[in-house]
């Protein structure tokens, strides 16, 4: 077998390991990865603005309203604009959403982040460089993406 292939193989158990985790957290909690992400920043720093979350998870500030949107339809968030300045609105969890993050299955990465420190620094260093390489051979470097293992339809329809 040629090396392109077998990294090739790599590569599809890695997208196959993110998308079985997906739809296990999409059953058991019904959200997605980055909704639960976004929810998880909103818990450690509450009234926290869309755009503070946009940087924090590193998706579009768009991308992030979108989210929003559907947590507020679905009453897991709150917003607040301020008495003070009518342009900033704060991000609060409701009672529902509290519930959910602390029934929520542990992410993906949560494993990964955790097998990663105890590399040594020039194996973490070597990953860093391989996976940058992988994406930006598959013209993917520019892509919106969060810091989270879990494939879903951020902006799309929902289940």
């Amino acid at each position: 077998m040629e090396k392109y292939e077998e990294l090739l193989i790599s590569l599809r158990r890695i997208i196959r390991s993110i998308d079985l985790h997906s739809k296990r957290l999409n059953k058991e909690s019904g959200m997605t990865g980055p909704q639960l992400l976004v929810l998880q920043v909103i818990e450690k720093q509450d009234g926290v603005t869309a755009k503070d979350i946009a940087d924090k998870v590193n998706l579009s500030q768009g991308t992030v309203t979108t989210i929003l949107d559907r947590l507020e339809s679905r009453a897991l968030i709150r917003r607040e604009r301020s008495q003070l300045d009518r342009r900033r609105v704060s991000l609060h969890l409701t009672e529902p959403a509290v519930d959910l993050l602390h029934k929520a299955p542990k992410p993906l990465q949560d494993h990964f982040i955790e097998r990663f420190k105890h590399l040594e620094e020039w194996e973490q260093n070597l990953l860093l460089s391989s996976f940058s390489r992988v994406a930006s051979m598959m013209d993917a470097s520019d892509i919106d993406a969060a810091p989270l293992l879990e494939i879903s339809e951020v902006i799309g329809k929902e289940p």
